[in-house]
């Protein structure tokens, strides 16, 4: 081929690619978020060009109001990615307000998998990468300087990347497809630790893509067994536990003089 037409093709080819700043430019103030609030969405079209976005399998859901601030769903993280029950090496972070008032004094910090992963793109090494076979936003330790450029990055507070001051890397949730110290299949077409010990139930999975905002991660997991033991299920507590228990459910209470009888 000709220098002449190396030329014209690289120019073509240029004139075609959309690159990150373009696609920002396109969808304008809307914000990502807003765009991707539909699941299952993994491409954009920007003018006559479409800019991919790799999204994850995996997601991880909150009930803040369910979360008993015990914080098992940390001591299991660490314990199942590190070998050590370190709260300070978990990375469900769960954070209290003492001075608040429920359900506002707990919040429970989740690594949101976020379509366009801005911890990603800040790597300048490619140790956090998404995973080409789940899409699973994780790290290489190996290839880790610690710029913790990542965790700088990630628009929430407190950042979804932490700083392990153990093994001096970047870390952060994977869904547990990377846990050496656990001898179950994790990963999105596996288990989760934190979910597997939460003794409330506070945590969920789900395959899809959900709403980019807090509702969307923080959802009601409250069911007619929450009821059962006197909670109401409904966000604004307003619906009597009664009335959200089917008859049949109901479990008759049996005094303890008529239970020895019955023995």
């Amino acid at each position: 081929m000709s220098d002449k037409n190396t030329g014209g093709a690289q120019e073509k080819t240029a004139a075609r690619t959309v690159t990150r700043r373009d696609f920002v430019a396109a969808i304008g103030g809307v914000g990502i978020g807003a765009i991707l609030a539909g699941a299952g969405v993994s491409a954009f079209l920007v003018g006559d060009e479409v800019y991919a976005v790799e999204a994850s399998s995996g997601y991880l859901l909150v009930d803040t109001k369910k979360c008993g601030a015990c914080e098992t769903c940390m001591l299991a993280c660490s314990l199942a990615h590190s070998g050590r029950t370190n709260v300070n090496l978990s990375r469900m972070q769960l954070t209290k307000n003492p001075l608040g008032c429920f359900p506002l004094d707990v919040q429970q910090n989740q690594c949101r998998q976020c379509p366009y992963p801005s911890c990603v793109d800040a790597c300048p090494t490619g140790a956090m990468h998404a995973d080409p076979e789940t899409g699973v936003r994780m790290v290489a330790e190996g290839r880790c300087i610690g710029c913790e450029r990542c965790i700088e990055a990630c628009p929430f507070t407190p950042s979804r990347v932490q700083w392990n001051y153990e093994d001096r890397c970047a870390q952060k949730c994977d869904l547990c497809l990377n846990t050496p110290y656990w001898d179950q299949e994790g990963g999105p077409n596996g288990k989760q630790a934190c979910i597997e010990v939460c003794p409330m139930r506070a945590i969920s999975f789900t395959h899809a893509i959900p709403r980019q905002s807090d509702e969307g991660y923080d959802v009601n997991l409250r069911n007619e067994h929450w009821a059962i033991i006197g909670y109401p299920i409904d966000d604004a507590g307003r619906v009597k536990p009664s009335i959200s228990v089917p008859t049949a459910s109901v479990v008759k209470a049996v005094p303890a003089d008529e239970a020895a009888a019955e023995e």
